[in-house]
């Protein structure tokens, strides 16, 4: 088979891939290192998992105070965090978070969502507000916008040093 006969065939290939087959391959090209802070367990535990499977590198926390400890150590490219936990909430999260690494997104999730709340997330940094429950996909598409204008900001995402 001659080179150009091989090209087409590939093109074509590349073609016929079902959309799952091609937003899974986008997504993989797309990597980002994200933190969880939610103290419900089983909700780090189903993200990590998901968005592991998506190839990115995911560290999941239910103490917020961990989770700072982890951010004074490591950068992230986004984090994905509860409003309502214990004694930090997730607005504090996010304040020092974004004062350590301003260009980290922050994306906050509740079971709470008001739009008084809504509001005051996205004045102070927040770069999206999700109600829970949420589907995975909402979660995936938003961190798709926020990696997105990570490499529109910066040329690509962090590399977690």
């Amino acid at each position: 088979m001659n080179d150009t006969a091989f090209r087409l065939g590939a093109d074509a290939e590349r073609r016929v891939k079902p959309r799952q087959v091609r937003d899974e391959e986008e997504r993989m090209k797309n990597r980002s290192k994200i933190l969880i802070v939610d103290d419900e367990p089983i909700v780090g535990e189903r993200l990590s998992a998901s968005l592991s499977k998506d190839g990115h590198q995911v560290e999941a926390h239910t103490d917020p105070a961990e989770a700072l400890r982890t951010v004074g150590t490591e950068k992230f490219d986004i984090v994905i965090c509860d409003i309502r936990m214990g004694e930090i909430d997730g607005l504090q999260v996010m304040d020092k978070v974004l004062a350590i690494s301003p260009r980290t997104k922050f994306i906050m999730i509740t079971g709470y969502a008001t739009l008084e709340l809504a509001r005051e997330s996205l004045t102070k940094g927040a770069f999206d507000f999700i109600a829970k429950p949420f589907k995975l996909g909402e979660i995936r598409k938003t961190i798709d916008k926020a990696i997105a204008a990570l490499s529109r900001e910066n040329g690509s995402p962090v590399d977690g040093n």
